[in-house]
């Protein structure tokens, strides 16, 4: 385990600094690296690493969540209001019925079949997004705004809503019924979600407030109690539903709020066990990649992932009508929310495994999604966010990001 855990950081890392020399994002790097050395190349990583590398990608997952709780702000996020709210479900129902109208002819599957594979594909990558925002915002770029903000509360409530989809349609296609009860966990996991987050939050800042930390054992507090939210959300399988990972960003808002300074130093500490966990992360999802399965899979699922990512585009263009946004800060939102990994390489497997004739082609292309999605979504929003967003410096006023009357 040890020889392979050193592979993956050392190659892992080594990949990213040649990507990044190259001005290429650095996860393409990594994820290369991951295919090379994972089981569909030269199968160079221990089975016991495979085993729980989706419980060591959840990790790197919640630690970049928690440095994205800590680094927003809940004045930002009320600023932005009506299309932070439509970004969390309007892009991923767009992209479903994108996939119900082209994966028929393209891979004749029927109806039920499409809509699996749309409820696999249509979910975003916080991994991907949520980094790429923090630099953004650390930058200064579009902050006055609140796009990255917006970007940031659209993403991990994006998953949630496909997440829940693709479960109850998951029973369909295996020959069960539809539940419409099983949609309650949508609203729940959401707003159960914002509660034990804001609630933890508020406990945690006055836990700092009367007992003296260190910053290292805070951080531990924090990363403790991160976990435990998101096991209460494995532990939540009825029709009530808990999101962890919403809760993770709500607990780490709530604390900067009434504990700025100290959220600073706490996000510069996670900020550091960032620089390992994304390598981590990014080499493990694809190690999960079958290489074998992308090459089948030809140029018809290249063309199916480009034409649903442009439904998805369109679905946040919609989202951003009648607000303040000028053309290219709705170019860039478009941009940076398109990048596919995490979930993908989570679920697109889970067809194949319970024996439905979709299966193949529902892996296949989810990993032609991470592929090309990925590293292209990453590359469009280094290449943009500069000359698309507006800096600090460049913004005199404070624009609020609202639906024009009609008396505008």
């Amino acid at each position: 385990m040890l020889f392979s855990l050193a592979l993956i950081l050392l190659i892992g890392m080594t990949a990213g600094w040649l990507c990044s020399r190259a001005k290429l994002p650095p996860l393409l790097g990594m994820l290369l690296v991951g295919i090379a050395i994972g089981p569909s190349c030269l199968n160079l990583i221990d089975s016991s690493v495979l085993d729980i590398s989706s419980q060591l990608r959840r990790i790197a997952l919640i630690i970049i969540l928690i440095r994205a709780g800590l680094g927003l702000k809940i004045e930002d996020l009320k600023r932005v209001g009506r299309p932070a709210i439509l970004m969390c479900f309007v892009p991923a129902t767009f992209e479903i019925v994108g996939m119900l109208l082209l994966a028929p002819p393209l891979f004749g599957l029927s109806t039920i079949e499409a809509l699996l594979l749309g409820t696999v594909i249509a979910a975003v990558s916080p991994a991907v997004i949520v980094p790429h925002m923090l630099k953004v915002m650390e930058e200064g770029y579009g902050v006055k705004k609140g796009i990255p903000q917006m970007i940031l509360a659209g993403a991990s409530a994006d998953d949630v809503f496909v997440i829940v989809l693709f479960t109850s349609v998951c029973g369909i296609a295996a020959g069960g019924s539809f539940e419409a009860a099983g949609l309650l966990r949508i609203p729940t996991s959401i707003i159960l979600g914002i509660a034990g987050g804001v609630g933890v939050g508020i406990a945690l800042a006055k836990f700092v407030e009367n007992v003296e930390l260190s910053l290292e054992k805070t951080i531990i507090l924090f990363l403790g109690t991160a976990f435990i939210l998101v096991t209460v959300e494995d532990a939540m399988t009825g029709i009530i539903g808990f999101s962890g990972l919403i809760a993770v960003m709500a607990m780490g808002m709530v604390f900067a709020a009434k504990k700025a300074d100290s959220a600073k130093e706490i996000s510069a500490g996670f900020s550091k066990l960032w620089t390992a966990a994304e390598i981590l992360l990014f080499v493990l999802v694809g190690a999960a990649v079958n290489i074998q399965y992308a090459f089948n899979a030809g140029a018809k699922a290249v063309l199916l992932i480009f034409l649903v990512v442009l439904f998805r585009m369109a679905g946040v263009a919609v989202c951003l009508i009648g607000t303040e946004l000028n053309r290219k800060e709705k170019l860039f939102c478009m941009f940076a929310y398109t990048p596919k990994a995490t979930v993908q390489a989570a679920i697109g497997a889970i067809p194949l495994s319970m024996g439905l004739a979709c299966g193949d082609a529902v892996l296949t292309t989810a990993v032609v999604a991470i592929l090309f999605t990925a590293p292209v979504g990453a590359f469009l929003i280094d290449c943009t966010y500069k000359s698309y967003l507006d800096g600090e410096e460049e913004e005199l006023v404070m624009p609020v990001l609202r639906p024009q009357s009609d008396a505008e």
